[in-house]
């Protein structure tokens, strides 16, 4: 994977689940990924936040990343699979895992919870990368994780090979800034609604959540980045900002995203607790938000509807 191969939209795919929540829905999978291939992204990163990741069994994590990877074959879209955990050898194990099930990089998240030290963050990821060539993304988002990779740490994991790129969801421009001045890494945006303002400190691209529902025009937000034609970037960021900044001040990623998708008639099943449906007196919201964005309930297809936390019956009835 190289630099270049990198740059532009990624999206955090969810996991469809069935209407129990009870098992993952490999056909709406597979719709969902070749949906963004369709799209022109540059890449799917199934198993992170969006994927609710932290409610998947290893078994589970190896038939959604496997699924990616056959839907995705042949595409030129390529896969980031979250492999991450806050146990260093669980997080090698699924490295190793991610590149036998053909994925072509891996997600390492901050261990969570533990709440290491800087040097203990650079030796887990350091282990990982030893332990197995797949290349890594790192994912630093310090508001899950309760600690931030600095820049000073980012700078020395770089020197690795097979260390490529960081997500950097810290919505911090002098972060993304000071890595930009230390390293030549790969950086991506981990935030919509910062696309662009990270393009312009050095950025390559973002790992969106709102691709899920509009992947043409993240990708074509990126690609204007990659042009520099900042003019042009800042009437897509205008106008997906809205849509970028609202939906996921409703409710946590992904609640507000599936509830948006049940409203398209694009439904990916139930949530998983802890995960919980959002309050349906955001569904009005959620509405006008896709409204803004040239999206609506009106291009549901009937039949779609299962349950995503609120199904389409619901939303439906949410809104009446």
């Amino acid at each position: 994977m190289s630099t270049h191969s990198l740059a532009g939209a990624w999206t955090a795919i969810v996991t469809p689940f069935t209407p129990d929540g009870s098992a993952i829905d490999v056909e709406r999978l597979r719709q969902q990924v070749r949906f963004q291939v369709d799209g022109g992204v540059r890449g799917i990163v199934p198993c992170g936040t969006t994927g609710e990741a932290p409610t998947l069994s290893d078994a589970e994590q190896d038939v959604v990343i496997a699924t990616a990877v056959e839907s995705a074959c042949g595409s030129g879209c390529l896969v980031v699979a979250g492999a991450g955990s806050n146990c260093t050898s669980h997080a090698l194990e699924r490295h190793r895992r991610a590149k036998e099930l053909g994925a072509h990089g891996g997600l390492q998240v901050s261990p969570y919870y533990n709440k290491p030290s800087q040097e203990g963050l650079y030796r887990h990821f350091m282990s990982v990368a030893d332990g197995c060539d797949l290349p890594i993304i790192l994912y630093n988002i310090p508001g899950r994780c309760g600690v931030a990779i600095t820049p000073e740490t980012v700078e020395r994991l770089a020197r690795h090979p097979n260390i490529v790129a960081i997500k950097e969801a810290t919505g911090s421009m002098d972060s993304a800034s000071e890595i930009r001045q230390r390293c030549g890494i790969t950086i991506l945006s981990g935030d919509d609604s910062l696309t662009l303002s990270f393009a312009a400190v050095g950025a390559s691209g973002v790992v969106s959540v709102v691709s899920n529902l509009m992947p043409r025009a993240v990708a074509d937000l990126c690609e204007r980045c990659a042009r520099n034609d900042f003019a042009a970037a800042r009437e897509g960021h205008a106008a997906l900002f809205p849509l970028s900044r609202g939906l996921l001040s409703l409710d946590t990623n992904p609640v507000p995203l599936k509830a948006a998708m049940a409203l398209l008639g694009r439904d990916c099943g139930a949530l998983r607790l802890p995960m919980h449906p959002i309050n349906p007196a955001h569904m009005p919201k959620i509405q006008a938000l896709l409204a803004e964005a040239g999206l609506g309930a009106a291009g549901m297809t009937p039949g779609q509807g299962r349950r995503t936390g609120c199904s389409t019956v619901e939303a439906k009835g949410a809104l009446a």
